[in-house]
Formats: C-alpha cells, structure tokens, sequence
C-alpha cells in the first residue's frame, strides 16, 4: 500500500507540535527556575535578523496548518501572531493540534496530484501536492520547530537531541 498523504503529513505534524509543546515547557520552566520572566525568553532569538521564538511558534503552527489546508481544501483557522507569553504560545500551538487532528482522513485523498500554488513575495510557486509536501511544507516546517528548540538550547534551557526528537516509537 502507497504512503497516503495523510500519513506522511498529520502524524508528523502533531508529533513535531507536541514535542514544541513539550520544549516550550522546558524553557518556561527553565527561565522560572532561574528566577527571570519566562516571557523574556519569549522574545529571545538567535539573531537580530532572525524571529524570535514567539515568531517561530507561529510560522511552525502557520506551516503546518496551511499545509493541511492547501492539501484538503479544508479552511484553517485565522491566527493572528500576537502571542508574547508561553501560555499564548501554548495555546496557539494546542489550537494547532485541534485544527490538524480535525480534518478528515479521507479529505486528503487525491492530494498528492492536486495543484498547490503559494503567492510569495518574489512571485507564485507551483507544485503538486506531493512535491508541495515533501519539497517545501515539512521542510518549512522543521526549519522553524528547529530554530524555536535552537533558540531556547541558546539560552540554557537543558534539552538535546533526544528532546526535539521526542518518543521514539519502534
């Protein structure tokens, strides 16, 4: 049986937003314990050119709900990025979950050989749904996953490898 496209995005997708939940967590409760404001850390970054890590939750949550939206035509959730506490970031990336676990299986049916188009500043991208997913949306998506566990490893937050891998199932 051929990888569904489903498969190969949900799951991956609320793994990869329960461990940022769970890092998110971590560095919260890291900035308490060394007597600072967690919502400092909030707005820490690797550097000045680079989003902090409130802009790396949202275009985490953005890349995964938009790409379950382009592939199923299921309309996601309006999430306006005005988070600046780790509670509003956790709320965020649990609204997340909810949107991308409520889509219907079958909804994605057909959606590797979909049109995807993505309007950017520099003109418009076009893929099938396949080389959208596999070419562009996961790898947006770890980009920004990566750098939000990047930025709070920076600023001392005890996590590592096995941290942003999360449960290894066999």
């Amino acid at each position: 049986m051929p990888l569904s496209m489903h498969r190969a995005s949900v799951p991956v997708f609320v793994r990869a937003l329960e461990v940022l939940a769970t890092l998110l967590d971590k560095g919260e409760a890291h900035a308490r314990a060394q007597g600072q404001n967690p919502d400092d850390l909030v707005a820490a970054r690797l550097a000045d050119d680079m989003l902090p890590l409130s802009g790396q939750v949202q275009r985490a949550s953005d890349a995964s709900k938009g790409a379950v939206s382009r592939l199923t035509g299921v309309e996601a959730p309006a999430m306006p990025d005005e988070e600046t506490s780790f509670a509003q970031l956790q709320k965020r990336v649990a609204d997340t979950l909810a949107y991308i676990r409520s889509v219907d299986a079958a909804a994605f049916e057909g959606s590797e050989d979909r049109t995807v188009e993505l309007k950017l500043p520099g003109g418009v991208l076009t893929f099938t749904g396949e080389d959208y997913l596999f070419g562009f949306a996961l790898p947006n998506f770890f980009f920004h996953v990566v750098t939000a566990y990047d930025i709070l490893r920076h600023k001392g937050v005890q996590i590592g490898k096995l941290d942003y891998l999360g449960p290894v199932q066999g």
